[in-house]
């Protein structure tokens, strides 16, 4: 009966050999299949210094949103004044104007459109927006983190922050595949990789999440 066994080679030399020819073997098909799962990974994204704001903020400025609440000063009219919050049509009630759209504008953005509104009451009116509470900001992580789920950060909290604020990245996690998934217009997939991001570079550094974002690690 033959075993496949060269003569003069023992046993065990043979499946010493035998096992070094498995892990070549292994080897190359990693070296051919990797490759192509990272580009499937990625494909379909957009890189971060290509990706373009579609309504980028005026300025470093805060966005007023739906919860905040504002101190709204009508230079002497006490009976305007106070302290408004945002209700969920993104709306504050301001007396003798009724509802004025607040959410998406900046705190002076919203002191000019009054101003504007005012004029037909009031001489010369002199407005100043101020906000006092934020709603955080809500959004969710997914994948390779310690806590993934939905998450509560600071208004212009960046991916950095996201990260940290789920736990941290596992130890399976790649670092070169993180993306955040934003519903624009068109929904788009932003492709950042871990060394951008504690390096800050770049647009890294600038981008901001919003409410609604995804942050995906693979």
């Amino acid at each position: 009966m033959r075993t496949g066994i060269l003569p003069g080679m023992n046993a065990a030399v043979f499946l010493r050999a035998a096992r070094l020819v498995c892990r070549i073997a292994v080897i190359a098909v990693i070296a051919v299949v990797a490759p192509a799962a990272c580009a499937s990974s990625t494909k379909g994204a957009i890189n971060i210094d290509q990706y373009t704001e579609t309504a980028p903020p005026t300025g470093d400025q805060y966005v007023i949103s739906i919860g905040d609440v504002l101190n709204v000063q009508v230079f002497e009219q006490e009976r305007m004044s106070g302290q408004m919050r945002v209700r969920s049509d993104g709306r504050i009630t301001v007396p003798l104007l009724n509802d004025v759209v607040a959410a998406g504008k900046t705190p002076t953005a919203l002191a000019t459109d009054l101003e504007s509104q005012l004029k037909t009451l009031i001489l010369s009116p002199k407005v100043t927006v101020s906000v006092i509470e934020s709603t955080p900001l809500k959004i969710s992580v997914l994948g390779e983190v310690a806590k993934p789920g939905p998450q509560d950060l600071r208004p212009g909290s960046g991916v950095a922050e996201a990260i940290a604020n789920a736990g941290g990245l596992t130890n399976f996690a790649h670092k070169d595949r993180i993306f955040v998934l934003r519903s624009d217009a068109t929904p788009v997939r932003i492709h950042f990789t871990y060394d951008a991001i504690t390096r800050a570079e770049a647009k890294t550094a600038s981008f901001k999440l919003r409410a609604g974002d995804v942050v995906v690690i693979e």
